[in-house]
This record gives C-alpha cells, structure tokens and sequence, in this order.
C-alpha cells in the first residue's frame, strides 16, 4: 500500500486494484501538492465530515472532472452539502473496501457544535478516523491526528499506545510551523519505536509503502 500526505488530513492511498484519497480539504488544496492530470486511477473519495480542512468544493469538483465515475462516501450532513453543490455518486454506506466508521468528532465547544463525523477503514488496512482522538480501534495502519482546537498531542500519543497499530501516520498537524512539526515528529517516533509501534515522519508529497 503506497500512502502519500498531501497536507493536514488528506491522504491519497494506492493500491495495484484501488485508488481512494481521504479528506480532501482546502489546506491541501491551496498547497498545490497534488497533481491531478499526472494521478492515473481515482475509485474513491472519502470525507469524514464538511469542515473546510476535510472538505473542499473545488478540490472534489476537479478530481471529479478527471475522474467522473468515482464515489464519494461521507456523512449524511456533508451528502446535503455535496448534493446542493451539483456533485453526484455520494454515498453515505460503506461498501466492499469502504467501513464506514460511526465516530464522533470531538467537542468544538465554546465554538458551536460538533459536526457529524465518520471515520473509515480503508481495504482493510488504514484507518482514517477523521476529527476524533476518542475511537477504539484500528488496523494495521494508523492515521492519528496529532493537534487541533479540540485536540492534544498527549491524547494522540496515550491513544497511538492504546491502540496499538503496526504504524502510525501523523495527520491533521496543519495548525503547527514546520519547525514544532519536525520536533514532534522526531519524539513521537522515539516514543513509539520504544513501544513496538513504527511512527511514519512524514513529508508532504512524498509517498511511503507500507
């Protein structure tokens, strides 16, 4: 499985028989990281909730230009959403490939309410579980978000134990300048490595195989 980070939570996942991004946002959007006419094969968009940093219009409208028979899969509340911006093929099951996952996104309070969150299992082996430090199981594959309004990095790493995966790939760590990035990327791997665990330091851009 070949895993590339294209900013904040948006990982595009390869396989030789399935092609699914998750999270499209607009951080990765704005980044222009991805190249869409040089990505060959596009089976699946996932999106764990409508948030802008997981959820970005224009970023799905022009993978769905290249990619026009690919299915979406997200929450009902980001399905209205999808729909009344004329995007089609949303589904809100899970199917062969695709475990959608019911997990609450973690409080935004003083700042509203938490939108409907869903995290996913993707062919078995990654788990993506959007806006939550608070789920109870994984696959092989980890992506754990590491900072956030509403979340910590103590809590990512005490979860990151708990769980227990083969590796763990950092998401949702926009929020930090590269400098606290690259720190905790570097602590994280060494408190992991000493559990068992593979922390994967990853670049923006550059794909790993696991």
């Amino acid at each position: 499985m070949k895993i590339t980070k294209y900013v904040h939570s948006c990982l595009l996942v390869e396989t030789p028989d399935r092609v699914g991004i998750i999270d499209p946002g607009e951080y990765s959007w704005q980044s222009d990281l991805l190249d869409i006419t040089k990505l060959a094969r596009l089976d699946d968009i996932i999106i764990t909730h409508e948030h802008i940093d997981h959820m970005c219009i224009p970023f799905i409208e022009a993978l769905l230009l290249k990619f026009p028979a690919a299915t979406i899969f997200t929450t009902n509340a980001a399905s209205v959403l999808l729909q009344k911006a004329g995007i089609k093929n949303v589904q809100t099951q899970g199917q062969d490939g695709v475990e959608l996952l019911k997990i609450n996104h973690e409080s935004t309070a003083p700042f509203g309410d938490a939108p409907e969150n869903t995290g996913v299992h993707y062919l078995g082996q990654l788990t993506h579980p959007g806006d939550s430090q608070t789920f109870t199981e994984s696959k092989p594959i980890l992506a754990l978000p590491l900072t956030a309004p509403w979340g910590t990095l103590t809590k990512a790493a005490e979860l990151g134990l708990a769980l227990k995966p083969n590796y763990i790939i950092p998401i949702h760590d926009w929020h930090w300048n590269d400098t606290a990035r690259n720190d905790a990327y570097i602590r994280l791997e060494l408190f992991f490595k000493n559990h068992g665990i593979s922390f994967i330091q990853m670049k923006d851009g550059n794909a790993v195989e696991l």
